[in-house]
């Protein structure tokens, strides 16, 4: 088990070594659903998807689908942890969040919903069209905002370097 450890097992905390022999045993897990694809080969995975079953394809993507929703959850779980331990990471956390909200507002503020016929003949509602011209919208305001904060910094950093020569 040298290879669960980098130092002595005093210095190592118990959740890295249980991070570490889960990650194992997903690694192998997944190693041996591959395999499992690849020995059956394609055709008898065609006649399995004819019949109804997927066998170990669906295995496979169910274990992709598993691991991506530990990840995304300890990735949310650490990082609001981490948020609430600090009050200024909160403080500057929450201001982030309301600029967003408000240019949310904004954006379907200045948006307006139409019934829109689409290709197969379905109509998307008032609503869905608002909400389609908002995220549009909400994306535009949000570039405009990311390239003036960028051209801010250039243009104050080069009148900063020329106080300075």
């Amino acid at each position: 088990m040298k290879f669960l450890t980098t130092a002595s097992s005093e210095d190592t905390p118990k959740v890295l070594i249980i991070v570490r022999i889960v990650t194992l045993v997903i690694t192998l897990l997944g190693l041996y659903l591959l395999l499992r694809i690849l020995y059956l080969g394609d055709e008898q995975i065609e006649i399995g998807a004819q019949n109804g079953g997927f066998g170990p394809v669906s295995s496979f993507v169910s274990l992709s689908i598993g691991v991506l929703i530990l990840i995304v959850g300890s990735t949310l779980l650490f990082a609001l942890r981490d948020i609430f331990r600090d009050n200024q990471t909160l403080k500057k956390s929450l201001i982030s969040i309301g600029f967003f909200l408000g240019a949310f507002l904004i954006a379907f503020l200045l948006s307006s919903g139409e019934e829109t016929p689409m290709k197969d003949n379905q109509v998307l509602s008032a609503a869905g069209s608002r909400l389609v011209e908002t995220g549009l919208r909400l994306f535009y305001i949000l570039v405009i905002v990311a390239l003036g904060s960028m051209l801010w910094g250039g243009v104050s950093q080069i009148f900063k370097s020329s106080k300075n020569a």
